[in-house]
């Protein structure tokens, strides 16, 4: 079938990104689903760094790619041997596919699936192979096993987790990996507890899901830090207990205000610099989670000694450390109950056509979460 997808050719191109233009809106050709793999319909896709490391080439990928990857929609049509979805499913999808037989997915950690990592890297589905081609009939990678911006994808079946119908799907989209990363990095990565003091540095979506994600777990206090002052607004508004404008002088004043440092601390900005906040930050036997992507050769320096003098302990949490198909029908469950207000995290609703423009705003902080929505 003919599919309209925004697809990135070139990365690196130098911002403003509606000058130069990266992602083009194109007419591709898309294949059926084959064995275990799914046609989905996509309403709703959000814009995230995931997607603009890509596109400036902090990321690198392979190109030409279709590019998006936090998206909600319906089932249309399944491939052989696909039993516990059907047409007319409104589905999740999350951007790692997990095989389910390979040694982390075994242990309960689908997000360090082997096969699906290797498949995100290569650009292709859970199985190694394409369904988009060009108007030549040359192969167009998939991002990250998903492709969301796009008004159909095929997906493996094991890219998708079934919701129940009432989330409308621009804010479904979100729980595929803004909701699902940062409230996972508080609850599964850092086992955050009720009474703790919990940091969380960078207040986009991620963010400020992982400060909504301390309250869920009963923090006794949350401290937001960022550049940005209307963030900090936002932050105080869904909870936080303290807002930081981030400067040379974040880590003092974090720890006196927690009273020596916090329990738990999240970084969200993909900086080493703002690592090394987070870490020293957190008092003695505190834990550090990163769930930002940095450029691969930038390097984090921390005192060695601190991780046992001082029972430090430093994690990376890659989607929420979680289990989507358990985790991301519990946490709409928390959003439908009240306790999750995901719907305050989605600042713009777009169009396909603003996508470059999406990502200016996304790149100069302007954005806490962008939906693109398909008609």
């Amino acid at each position: 079938m003919k599919v309209r997808a925004a697809v990135l050719r070139e990365s690196g191109l130098p911002a403003p990104y509606a000058e130069s233009r990266p992602l083009e809106l194109a007419e591709l050709e898309l294949d059926g689903p084959a064995a275990g793999e799914i046609l989905v319909r996509v309403h709703a896709a959000g814009l995230c760094h995931s997607d603009l490391s890509v596109i400036d080439g902090s990321r690198p990928r392979p190109t030409p790619m279709a590019l998006g990857h936090e998206a909600a929609g319906e089932v249309v049509e399944c491939g052989p041997g696909v039993e516990a979805l059907a047409p007319g499913d409104r589905v999740v999808l999350r951007f790692v596919p997990s095989c389910g037989d390979c040694g982390p997915c075994r242990t309960e950690r689908p997000a360090l699936c082997e096969p699906g990592a290797a498949a995100n890297t290569a650009g292709t589905l859970l199985c190694g192979e394409r369904r988009l081609r060009d108007g030549g009939g040359a192969e167009v990678h998939h991002h990250l096993g998903v492709s969301a911006f796009a008004d159909h994808v095929v997906v493996s079946e094991r890219s998708a987790v079934r919701i129940e119908p009432e989330l409308p799907h621009e804010l479904a989209a979100l729980f595929g990996c803004a909701v699902l990363t940062g409230v996972g990095a508080v609850v599964n990565a850092a086992a955050a507890k009720p009474g703790d003091q919990v940091a969380v540095f960078g207040l986009g979506g991620v963010g400020l899901a992982a400060l909504l994600g301390a309250r869920v777990a009963g923090a006794s206090a949350v401290i937001g830090v960022d550049v940005v002052p209307a963030k900090l607004e936002l932050a105080r508004e869904l909870g936080a207990t303290e807002a930081l404008l981030a400067g040379e002088d974040t880590v003092a004043a974090l720890r006196e205000l927690s009273g020596g440092g916090a329990d738990v601390a999240v970084e969200t900005v993909g900086s080493e610099h703002v690592l090394a906040q987070a870490y020293a930050a957190t008092r003695r036997g505190g834990t550090t989670v990163t769930v930002g992507l940095p450029d691969p050769a930038r390097m984090l320096s921390i005192p060695a000694v601190s991780l046992v003098a001082e029972e430090r302990t430093l994690r990376g949490s890659y989607l929420g450390s979680s289990v989507p198909a358990r985790d991301i029908p519990r946490l709409v469950d928390l959003h439908l109950q009240g306790l999750l207000p995901v719907e305050r995290l989605l600042s713009h609703r777009i169009a396909p056509t603003e996508l470059n423009e999406g990502f200016d705003r996304l790149a100069r902080g302007e954005a806490v979460r962008q939906a693109v929505v398909f008609a």
